[in-house]
């Protein structure tokens, strides 16, 4: 199975995408592995698959884009989740609902994809907010918490948080605030970049040199980073705003920490 082109990690600003369909599923087809991808699907619902896609499946933090996939002969498919394929390494499976299920897609069929921008927008925000606010602490207690090193994070907008390693203390919530309202209001350019084993490096960032195989990715296939110019650099297939300014004011909910992992809560307005 061909690997499905990623083309918002190459140009995040498009919104709407011309492809072909490559596959088409009802999700009572489906192998148990990627009917767990999305459990609220029905029987009757179906999976889509296209050469490229500008929808940003769940994963790394970050939620599913949604939208639509339309035909030029008025056939309508509405996305309610995408996920990457729990099988075939590189399928992006589109998730939804043929608007008359007696007419739908077929492999080789044109179509165009369009999102919802506003919650793209929403979720981009979030993304690069949650960056801003892992550098904040970084650059503040990496050499002042015992074993620090950052960990996971989600940027889902009711659930956004930053972990780490180490005992982050409730007093240090105020100077990670300023430090974030500090890297806001300097509008940081956010860019994209793609680096290699060497690059990471050359840039000192050896840690962050990510698991090639377990991603699937061939020798020759670079790393997609984005880099908060004057702050950090994070490999990252999400996408982001075009400056830390365009997260808008980013405010720190709570530290809560537990069994040796400190969880530094955020919401935007």
């Amino acid at each position: 199975m061909q690997r499905t082109y990623l083309a918002f990690q190459h140009n995040a600003k498009l919104h709407t995408l011309q492809t072909v369909v490559t596959a088409v599923r009802s999700v009572a087809a489906l192998e148990e592995a990627n009917k767990g991808l999305f459990k609220q699907a029905k029987d009757d619902d179906h999976v889509v698959v296209t050469e490229k896609t500008i929808f940003h499946p769940q994963g790394g933090g970050q939620p599913s884009d949604v939208g639509a996939i339309k035909s030029s002969d008025g056939m309508n498919f509405d996305v309610s989740m995408v996920r990457m394929s729990a099988l075939n390494d590189g399928e992006v499976l589109h998730f939804g609902r043929f608007t008359n299920p007696s007419s739908i897609f077929k492999p080789g069929d044109s179509v165009t994809q369009s999102i919802d921008t506003e919650k793209r927008n929403l979720y981009s925000r979030y993304h690069t907010a949650g960056h801003v606010l892992g550098s904040a602490v970084r650059h503040l207690l990496e050499k002042e918490v015992v074993n620090f090193d950052e960990l996971k994070a989600s940027h889902f907008p009711d659930s956004a948080a930053c972990e780490f390693q180490g005992l982050i203390e409730g007093k240090w919530k105020d100077t990670i605030q300023k430090r974030v309202d500090d890297y806001i209001s300097k509008d940081m350019p956010v860019e994209i970049d793609w680096w290699d084993e060497n690059d990471f490096k050359a840039n000192g960032l050896e840690r962050l040199i990510p698991d090639r195989k377990a991603m699937g990715m061939t020798d020759e296939e670079k790393f997609r980073v984005v880099k908060i110019v004057g702050a950090e650099v994070y490999p990252c297939g999400g996408t982001h705003v075009d400056s830390t300014e365009l997260c808008g004011k980013t405010n720190v909910k709570k530290i809560s920490r537990a069994k040796g992992i400190s969880r530094v809560s955020y919401v935007l307005p």
